[in-house]
């Protein structure tokens, strides 16, 4: 009688590691992002305490002002978002219906066309059209930032091996089935990354939104500005910057754990 062969222990070891190692790297990554953006934020403070501020710096950079702005920029960023995900997946899954691809050019010009337009440009527009004021301020980031996912999610459908279709096909799945089952599983890391670059923009592009009364961050780097105060100019500067690469941060997680398994 024929016995299985055993596995050499150092396979048997590599093995048993396979899963386990990648949690170092990982939890590194997590860790070194908000690590560095507390250094940072620490080194800002010290240098601002070490300053003589004036009245008007010091009105400038109260805490109550600080955590209003990071607040209205969160919300701008967090609902403008939201809004790019609700419109610009479903209009991607109905573009690469074989029905409706006739329209695809149309839907993509005009998506090009929000991001052609310089962003300040697409603020000023629409402040002009409907106009200033935080609601007017997330359509205009929805008009300009609803490309990356609209794209991606249109690339990630079209990217599905059309024999994995036919395959679920012939199991007797409905067209429903097989975009709900396969296509838009495959298509996720995608359309992932698409989101996650809408989000980007969305950060960057909300510290604009002072300029049309639509609050954010960009009212300490304004305040700074106007009043000629370079160290609320810097510290503006400084927190804005580690406001989008901790969302930045949030995002890659969120993207580590959405993806489906084995992708």
């Amino acid at each position: 009688m024929s016995m299985a062969t055993p596995e050499p222990p150092s396979l048997q070891a590599a093995s048993a590691t396979v899963v386990p190692a990648r949690w170092p790297g990982r939890v590194a990554r997590y860790v070194t992002i908000p690590g560095l953006l507390a250094l940072a934020c620490l080194a800002l403070y010290v240098y601002v305490s070490g300053q003589e501020l004036d009245d008007i710096e010091a009105r400038l950079l109260t805490q109550p002002r600080i955590v209003t702005a990071a607040i209205e920029h969160l919300q701008l960023t967090a609902m403008s978002t939201s809004l790019v995900i609700l419109i610009a997946i479903p209009l991607g899954i109905m573009l690469t219906r074989p029905s409706t691809r006739r329209v695809t050019p149309l839907f993509l010009g005009l998506a090009n066309a929000g991001q052609t337009v310089p962003s300040i440009g697409v603020l000023v527009l629409f402040a002009l059209w409907f106009g200033i004021g935080f609601k007017y301020v997330i359509i205009a980031l929805v008009a300009y930032a609803i490309l990356p996912v609209l794209r991606n999610t249109m690339v990630g459908l079209e990217q599905v091996d059309p024999f994995i279709l036919e395959a679920g096909r012939g199991m007797g799945m409905t067209k429903l089935g097989v975009l709900a089952r396969l296509e838009l599983p495959l298509a996720v890391p995608v359309i992932l990354a698409g989101v996650r670059t809408a989000l980007i923009i969305n950060v960057g592009t909300a510290t604009l939104a002072t300029f049309v009364d639509g609050g954010g961050l960009g009212d300490i780097i304004q305040g700074g500005l106007t009043s000629n105060r370079p160290v609320v100019t810097l510290s503006g500067a400084v927190i804005t910057a580690a406001f989008a690469l901790l969302l930045d941060w949030v995002a890659g997680i969120a993207e580590d754990v959405l993806r489906p398994k084995g992708l």
